[in-house]
């Protein structure tokens, strides 16, 4: 009976981690979203919550409904010049502006707007 105790302990534990995993990703990626030396994206989009934003970039709002598939808002970030060549759109993981896990960070918070 104690290590089935034991073992539903340590389920919940991990269980309940996640969603905390999770904010803690979104809150991370916010703040890169709104770091002036980091992320930088309110230099170029408006984006609520943020504070003097720019306008040469789309108003980032309803993203998980424009971009569907995370792995395309991960490709935006990592290099949009892949996808178009002639975008302004800084390549923060070519240029390793953003490391993978920051790029994942911003996309966990795109994806609440």
């Amino acid at each position: 009976m104690l290590p089935a105790f034991t073992l539903a302990l340590v389920i919940g534990a991990f269980a309940s981690t996640a969603p905390a995993q999770a904010q803690s990703a979104v809150d991370e990626g916010r703040n890169l979203a709104f770091d002036r030396g980091k992320g930088n994206c309110l230099t170029c989009h408006v984006i609520k919550g943020g504070t003097l934003p720019g306008s040469i970039g789309p108003e980032l709002r309803d993203i998980k409904s424009k971009y569907p598939k995370r792995e395309d808002l991960v490709a935006i970030l990592n290099d949009e010049t892949q996808r178009n060549p002639l975008t302004v759109m800084p390549p923060f993981g070519r240029n390793r502006i953003l490391t993978e896990k920051e790029i994942n960070a911003v996309v966990d918070f795109l994806q609440t707007l």
